[in-house]
């Protein structure tokens, strides 16, 4: 079939102003994406580990072509893992060259490599039981027992697969600049600003000074009095919210140090920060990756608190005895 798209990347050309404005304002180099990523992480060294997380992540980098390559596989894994070339091709609307650039651009020598490495994380789902209903599309008439079965497939599959894609160093270091940061600021749109403000809810509560910001214009203005020693955290699953990335530049330039937590190691959000936590998603009908990346956020978030508490042990102890004190009396009075 004729291809008439041209395969490659399109990023906002605002959010690479903001990017290279942030770099050339700051030396300190980022690399910690790949520095920092673990064996079976996206772009590690082992490509058959979490194919179709690699596949996931990538999705948004590809156009055209090899877009609808990638759409396929992850619509109905088994069957491209049993597929000839031609017969992915085909279901995808491409040809088989157009296949073969897209193995190689998730990792692959070729497509008998890719079908191997696809046909073994399948096997390993139906194994852990992962496998049940995750893809399928819920029907209006569905039972909730259904329904609640793929939700609680999915996510599990997700945890799993955030956990495979964390890098702990870099929770390490990003714990160890919150626990000595005169102050931390959190930025976040949408239902990514939520997730923030259960961050800031728990920091705050063991002494950390922290704020959650919602607003560009309040977030901005306490971004440009960031200084260094401060850190910035900005929450966007995309990794391309141009306001959370406004907001992360602004407080990159002043010096802070910057954290990104989002699903995509390539996007914007991602290039700009210092450190960098992953996620990973699996959408169900009426929960799309942005709404299904609450569950994994909140999952690293929680590990980043806990560490930042046990970097803080007597600090945190004294702040929550004192903070539980402080609020007692407003619980309702047990019957006796």
């Amino acid at each position: 079939m004729a291809e008439p798209e041209m395969d490659g990347i399109a990023w906002s050309a605002t959010a690479d102003s903001l990017v290279r404005d942030a770099r050339n304002g700051s030396d300190r180099a980022h690399a910690n994406v790949t520095a920092h990523r673990p064996p079976n992480a996206i772009g590690g060294d082992h490509p058959s580990d979490g194919v179709l997380l690699r596949v996931r992540s990538l999705l948004p980098e590809f156009t055209g072509a090899l877009q609808r390559v990638a759409e396929q596989v992850l619509t109905d894994p088994a069957a491209a893992s049993r597929a000839t070339i031609v017969e992915l091709a085909e279901r995808s609307g491409t040809s088989p060259a157009t296949v073969t650039r897209f193995c190689r651009a998730v990792g692959f020598d070729g497509y008998a490599d890719l079908r191997l490495g696809i046909a073994a994380e399948t096997g390993r789902a139906r194994s852990a039981g992962w496998h049940v209903d995750i893809g399928r599309e819920i029907q209006p008439n569905d039972p909730l027992e259904r329904v609640l079965g793929q939700i609680m497939a999915a996510d599990t599959r997700a945890m799993h697969d955030t956990a495979s894609l964390l890098d702990l160093s870099e929770v390490e270091r990003a714990a160890v600049a919150i626990a000595a940061a005169p102050r931390v600021n959190i930025f976040g749109a949408s239902g990514s600003a939520l997730v923030g403000e259960e961050m800031q809810f728990s920091l705050h509560r063991i002494g950390i000074p922290v704020w959650a910001w919602t607003d560009v214009h309040n977030g901005l203005a306490s971004a440009a009095l960031s200084r260094p020693g401060d850190v910035a955290l900005g929450i966007s699953h995309s990794g391309e919210t141009g306001e959370t990335i406004e907001l992360l530049a602004e407080a990159n330039s002043r010096g802070a140090t910057t954290i990104a937590l989002t699903s995509f190691p390539r996007s914007p959000l991602a290039e700009l920060a210092d450190i960098v936590l992953l996620t990973a998603t699996q959408a169900t009908t009426f929960r799309p990756d942005a709404l299904s990346a609450r569950h994994p956020q909140l999952v690293v978030l929680d590990l980043l608190y806990v560490a930042v508490a046990q970097r803080t042990h007597e600090r945190s102890h004294a702040a929550f005895q004192r903070t539980a004190k402080a609020v007692h009396g407003h619980k309702a009075a047990k019957d006796s």
